[in-house]
């Protein structure tokens, strides 16, 4: 039995390792939201592919993109310009 401890002792540090890299968090995470999904997906591995690390990461993106075109109009506005148009 000996000859297992060093297989457990690497496989506890690389736990450790991965709790301490938040990687055991966000897969809980992304878990915990595919359990409580109330229409399953079909493909379970690209949900998980999809949600992983995101933590509403498009919604920030979205909001940021239209407070740049808020500000934008604005300051043409302040400049006395037209307002941007749309590309």
């Amino acid at each position: 039995m000996s000859s297992y401890k060093p297989i457990d002792s690497k496989r506890e540090e690389f736990r450790r390792y991965l709790e301490r890299a938040g990687v055991m968090d966000a897969l809980t995470k992304v878990l915990v939201s595919l359990y409580e999904e109330p229409d399953k997906p079909e493909d379970a591995l690209e949900y998980v592919r999809k949600h992983l690390g995101t933590d509403g990461g498009d919604d920030e993106l979205e909001a940021a993109r239209a407070r740049i075109a808020e500000l934008e109009a604005e300051n043409a506005l302040l400049k006395g310009d037209a307002a941007p148009t749309e590309e």
